[in-house]
């Protein structure tokens, strides 16, 4: 089964001041979920399925956060470690309101 893609417009925002290194990487992740979602980390504690990607942006770790309804995979938004899971809340909050 191929499953879509759908950013939301948080991720977008996000993904517009990205590096083409970190773009290309990006890509590759998302033609993985493309293929099989469910091979991430799940996220537990949130109402929604929740999975993260690990990532480095511009040298930092950070998490690509999506949940999958199927057939569709959700990206939620990107979270850099920095900041733990703090910005999650607000981001799915966000997200359950739309």
């Amino acid at each position: 089964m191929k499953f879509k893609i759908i950013p939301t417009k948080q991720f977008l925002e996000q993904a517009k001041s990205l590096d083409v290194k970190t773009k290309r990487i990006l890509n590759n992740k998302i033609d993985l979920l493309k293929k099989n979602p469910y091979r991430f980390k799940k996220l537990h504690g949130f109402n929604l399925k929740l999975f993260e990607i690990k990532l480095n942006i511009e040298h930092a770790p950070a998490r690509l956060i999506y949940t999958v309804i199927e057939p569709n995979v959700i990206l939620i938004c990107f979270l850099h470690r920095k900041n733990d899971f703090k910005d999650l809340d607000k981001y799915v909050k966000q997200f359950e309101r739309n």
